[in-house]
């Protein structure tokens, strides 16, 4: 990269569109496109350049010069700092619209298909508190403003509860306000916090791995139960008891409290032993009559009302009589499979994870339904010709699969099996249209319908209808 282009400067800049992961796109004098952080569609902006590739430059905003008709005020106090919800001064309408054009641009643009039915994307209900899982970071070396940093007064509040700050993992953002989780969220975090502060219990020391409180985690079922799980560092039971009474007492919606030691370089939980303090050491939830046991390891749409709606119009879409063979790919704890099995013949869910499929049968086994099996394996190795084979043939297909898509394998073991629909529900639309693409021969692409799961954010979530031509 040039050293001359990095850094310059690129004046009145008319951003035009909104392009993938939520930057927003303009052109230059010369008609290159630029895209742009820090701004939003409808800006008029002077602009930094941070990359410069042939094609295109990567930049970021420095002045807002003329701000765009589209934009709001934000409404969280750490909007900027903390990377989450970076469309918050964007209007929701707007989101929806630009969300749309993704898709939309994707399809034609990779997948190369253009005669379809497009719905129009279903927004949610909710655009703010609608998560029911949130994660926090403990740290006793917060993130500091650069007024902190260039301050000469000593600065003794070290300690914080919140956020990592994107590209700085040891730096913890402190949470004052958080307005994707309904309350009580951010009174049990700020409880937490005051309550360890005023006890003088060690904040995780991220660099030095040492300390006693790594992390909280917050769940909540529709009913407003809650569930609090703690990753601590080491064992320090009069502390850890002392905490967990505490918080027990000042919050009843606490339905169960769990935690786990962890004293690993990393925070995942998957392979840790999670300790039952409190409580059942689940949640139950319901959706449609389906009921579903919610672990602290458990997979689960992290935004209730919206996710159910996905999972009434992928049913929808599936179109089923009620004596159709059904393959459910990448089919997580089973919760699509089961929305369909309640109108199938049969219903054959393949997974990855062993946890999710352990869940899987658990819970086909919790709401009566005989007719769904489930099988663990990485999808290329299991949905081969001899699965096939001793299997029987799909009515319906669908697949669900993660960002990176279906790998081509996959795709090709989907077209012999050339069942007659195919539901294809995706969170990358740029992924999914390659493989629409890769269908393209064999099946039409009859409609898709964009679904926001995550408001104020640029993620959207497609679903398509193909059927076998």
């Amino acid at each position: 990269m040039s050293r001359k282009k990095k850094n310059l400067i690129l004046e009145n800049i008319k951003l035009l569109s909104a392009g993938a992961k939520g930057v927003a796109v303009g052109k230059t004098e010369e008609g290159k496109t630029i895209l742009v952080s820090g701004a939003v569609p409808g800006d008029v902006v002077n602009a930094r350049i941070k990359k410069a590739k042939s094609k295109y430059y990567e930049a970021e905003a420095v002045d807002i010069l003329e701000p765009s008709p589209y934009r709001v005020e934000a409404q969280c106090q750490h909007f900027g700092v903390c990377g989450g919800c970076k469309w918050q001064n964007l209007a929701y309408d707007k989101q929806l619209e630009f969300k749309q054009d993704e898709v939309l641009n994707n399809i034609r643009r990779i997948g190369g298909i253009e005669d379809f039915e497009t719905l129009p994307i279903l927004g949610s209900a909710e655009q703010y508190y609608y998560r029911n899982k949130m994660e926090f970071s403990f740290s006793d070396a917060r993130w500091l403003t650069l007024e902190e940093v260039n301050s000469s007064e000593a600065i003794n509040d070290k300690n914080a509860l919140g956020f990592h700050i994107p590209g700085m993992w040891s730096k913890i953002l402190d949470l004052k306000e958080c307005h994707l989780q309904e309350d009580p969220s951010n009174a049990i975090r700020l409880a937490v916090k005051q309550y360890a502060v005023d006890k003088g219990l060690a904040f995780f020391d991220v660099k030095n791995q040492d300390g006693f409180l790594r992390t909280l985690m917050l769940r909540q079922n529709s009913k407003g139960e809650w569930m609090v799980l703690f990753q601590l560092y080491r064992e320090e039971k009069d502390n850890r008891e002392a905490l967990f009474e505490y918080i027990l007492k000042q919050f009843p919606q606490i339905k169960t409290l769990v935690y786990a030691i962890n004293p690993k370089n990393n925070d995942s939980i998957y392979d840790l032993d999670i300790q039952t303090y409190f409580g059942e050491g689940y949640l139950m939830e319901e959706m449609d009559g389906l009921r579903f046991k919610i672990g602290p390891k458990s997979f689960f749409q992290t935004n209730y009302k919206q996710a159910l709606e996905l999972y009434r119009k992928t049913l929808e879409f599936a179109d089923l009589k009620g004596n159709e063979v059904v393959y459910d790919l990448y089919t997580g704890t089973g919760t699509i499979a089961q929305y369909l099995a309640r109108n199938a013949q049969q219903v054959i869910g393949i997974e990855a994870v062993q946890e999710a499929i352990d869940a899987a049968k658990a819970h086909a086994t919790l709401n009566g339904l005989d007719n769904c099996t489930f099988y663990c394996g990485d999808m290329k190795e299991v949905f081969t010709e001899e699965f096939l084979a001793r299997h029987p043939k799909a009515d319906v297909l669908v697949t669900d699969p993660p960002r990176d898509g279906m790998h081509h394998k996959v795709v090709e073991q989907i077209l012999k099996l050339a069942p007659q629909r195919i539901v294809y529900v995706s969170c990358n639309s740029a992924t999914q249209a390659r493989d629409l693409a890769l269908m393209k021969d064999h099946y039409r692409v009859v409609k898709i319908l964009p679904v926001d799961m995550f408001p104020q954010t640029h993620h959207v979530e497609n679903i398509a209808l193909l059927e076998r031509i």
